[in-house]
Parts: structure tokens; C-alpha cells; sequence
């Protein structure tokens, strides 16, 4: 979704097949007509502005209420720089891809709902993106926790949830990239939400204008060291998240790039020379030797099985991490059936849900995917 994510990447590709990352789907889609902007997008808005609900490196976020059918949605408005052929063929694509993932009515991916396009001047749009309003993220739900924190079943509940939507997201050739509580959303049934994913083409030229620090905390080591990545990223922040609703507090809290990778290390211990990637400039050389420490002594309360997986997420090699799809399947969601049940009975949130709508979801991504999201 930008130069440096690697849909494709050709190291060690029978490993990558095997932990079923995204990276390891080669495919050729047929040619199509380019969509057009009026087919994917409105050019009105019907929304009014009721209060303002957060922030971010993309703008500010409005609660706000639908004039025809008085439901309440969340707004996000982006500026989208335009030529003499109208809005870009990615941004157009990516709405495109977003409205059609839509047609699947996912029950922990957030809605959206309608996406407004609103001319400013001959070089600019605003592109207005409508959600579904959901009250809390998961970074508030965690600040509500009772003092014991939340029960074992309610995070193997939760987490069953948002692997759910992400392996949705990645059998649909859509990488998040920026996984973290604040874009994981929790209605008031529990259900979980995924947010704010697959809109790089649409933020990338406001990114350009507007400087912004994005948490490094969820970050993986291969985007910290500014090497190629894929899928896996969305695994190491899932893992990052896994761990801090048992802990009701971030993993690593570094406050740089090097400073995140020492933390790191410090847990899961400095890797070999043989596992550092190869196309870095930061030499393995510049880290202290450290052994890994048992992930129990960082995660207390966290089960045996709890253990494995959270160790297989947080594996440093993008190539070795288990798959959103593998850690489903993973013994820790064996070992009892959650107590929750979900505000979708109808579709159950396991890994056979996931592999009945994949190849239909693929099948339609692949069309409108503009050369491999």
C-alpha cells in the first residue's frame, strides 16, 4: 500500500507459504475499466456534526447524526489532491475496494457506511469517509476494567473477535498497518471492531503535508528497522494488543525506533546474525547481547497455551510469525469454547466462517486491487 510494504516478497517463500501470510498469494488480475469516482462515492453530505470524538494523524473525528435517518455516525475527512483527470485512480480504487468489502457485512469490521466527495478547489477534494458509531475503542474499554482486570474467557473472546476481522482483512489483500487499542472499537454487547484499515492510498497525500509521530509501540522490528514488510505486521501489533489485555498496559513503550527495538529485545532477546534482515542499514552490532525472558515474567496472568500463541506472534522473522488464519486455529481457542456470545449468532466468529467467505472475498479484491494491496 506504500513503496515500502512487499506483497510479494521472494525470501524464504516456502516458509511464507507455509504460515499462510498474505505475502505468499501471487495472482494476476484480469484488466478492468477504471472505476469511476461517481460510482463509489456521493457528492453530498446528509450529516450533521454533533461533537468532536478524537484525532489523529489524518484529521479530527465527528460524532454525527444521519438528517434522514437520525442514526448517529463518526466522520473522517481527508484532503485528497486532484489533477486534470479528477481524483487519483488509487484513492478511487481504494473506496472502490472498502464499499465493496461492505457486500459482506463483516461483524468485526467497522461499517462504513457512505463516502462523500466534496470539490474544493481545481487542486484539492475533500473525501468524507462515514462509520458506523461505535462508543468506546479498546484502549477506553481497558481503562474501564475492574481493578482485577478483564477474566481470561472475556480476552480469549476478544481476541478470537479481532483475529476474525483481520484474517478478513488479509484474505482480502488489505494490510492495516496501524493496529492499536485506540483503532479497535467495542460496542456495548462486546462486540470487537477493526478501524481505520486499508486507507494508505487515501491518507498518503495528507501524510505528505502534515508532519505526525505515530506510536512506535505496535510497531514490528521489521518496520523498525525500515525493512520490506506484508502481512505479518498486523500479526507482531495483534500479539503487542494480546498481551496488554492481561496487563491493562502497552508491551513496549520505547520512544524511538532504537529505544522500541531494545524493549523488544529485552523480551524476545536479540536476534542472530543469521535472522537480521539484509537489506538494513542498522547493524545487529549496534544492540547489547540479551537472552529472550519467559514471556510469563511480562505477561503474569496469561495461560500456557496463551504462551505459545503470544509467542508465535511475537516472533522476530516476519517470515516465521504464524498467520492471522494459523493462530485462529491455534490450540489457545481449543481449550474451552468462549462464554461470549457475539451480537451476530447467525455468523459464527471461528476460522470456518472465515474460510466459507475467502474465496468469494478474495475473488472480488483481486479485481479491484490496483496492482496488489
Amino acid at each position: 500500500m506504500q513503496s515500502q510494504t512487499d506483497p510479494g516478497p521472494t525470501r524464504s517463500s516456502e516458509r511464507s507459504r507455509r504460515e499462510g501470510h498474505a505475502f505468499s498469494i501471487n495472482f494476476s488480475p484480469a484488466p478492468l475499466q477504471r472505476p469511476s469516482a461517481a460510482a463509489v462515492m456521493s457528492s453530498s453530505l446528509h450529516y450533521e456534526p454533533v461533537a468532536e470524538i478524537g484525532g489523529g494523524a489524518y484529521g479530527t473525528v465527528y460524532k454525527a447524526r444521519d438528517t434522514e435517518s437520525g442514526e448517529f455516525v463518526a466522520l473522517k475527512s481527508v484532503r485528497v489532491q486532484t489533477d486534470q483527470n479528477g481524483l487519483p485512480i488509487s484513492t478511487v480504487r481504494e473506496v472502490a475496494l472498502l464499499r465493496r468489502l461492505e457486500q459482506f457485512d463483516h461483524p468485526n469490521i467497522v461499517r462504513l457506511r457512505d463516502v462523500c466527495a466534496t470539490q474544493r478547489s481545481d487542486q484539492e477534494t475533500k473525501v468524507t469517509l462515514v462509520f458506523e458509531h461505535v462508543d468506546q475503542d479498546l484502549k477506553t474499554y481497558l481503562e474501564k476494567a475492574p481493578p482485577a482486570g478483564l477474566s481470561p474467557e472475556r480476552i480469549k473472546d476478544m481476541m478470537r473477535q479481532l483475529l476474525c476481522g483481520l484474517v478478513f482483512l488479509h484474505s482480502n489483500c488489505v494490510i492495516h498497518r496501524d493496529l492499536k487499542p485506540e483503532n479497535i472499537l467495542v460496542t456495548s454487547q462486546g462486540q470487537i471492531k477493526l478501524a481505520d484499515f486499508g486507507l494508505a492510498r487515501i491518507y498518503s497525500c495528507h501524510m505528505a503535508l502534515t508532519p505526525v509521530v505515530v506510536t512506535l509501540w505496535y510497531r514490528p522490528p521489521e518496520v523498525l528497522l525500515q525493512s520490506s514488510y506484508a502481512s505479518p505486521v498486523d500479526v507482531w501489533s495483534t500479539g503487542c494488543i494480546f498481551a496488554e489485555m492481561f496487563r491493562r498496559k502497552p508491551l513496549f513503550c520505547g520512544d524511538s525506533e532504537v529505544d522500541q527495538l531494545n524493549k523488544i529485545f529485552d523480551v524476545i532477546g536479540l536476534p542472530s546474525e543469521e535472522q537480521w534482515p539484509a537489506d538494513v542499514t542498522l547493524s545487529r552490532k549496534n544492540f547489547r547481547p540479551v537472552p529472550s525472558r519467559p514471556i510469563a515474567d511480562v505477561v503474569p496472568e496469561i495461560d500456557s497455551s496463551g504462551v505459545q500463541l503470544l509467542l508465535k506472534m511475537l516472533t522476530f522473522d516476519p517470515f516465521e510469525r504464524i498467520s492471522a488464519v494459523n493462530a485462529l486455529e491455534h490450540q489457545y481457542f481449543k481449550d474451552e469454547e468462549t462464554a461470549t456470545e457475539t451480537a451476530n449468532p447467525e455468523r459464527p466468529l471461528n476460522a470456518a466462517f472465515v474460510r466459507a467467505t475467502t474465496d468469494a472475498s478474495l475473488t472480488m479484491a483481486l479485481s479491484y486491487a490496483d496492482g496488489g494491496l
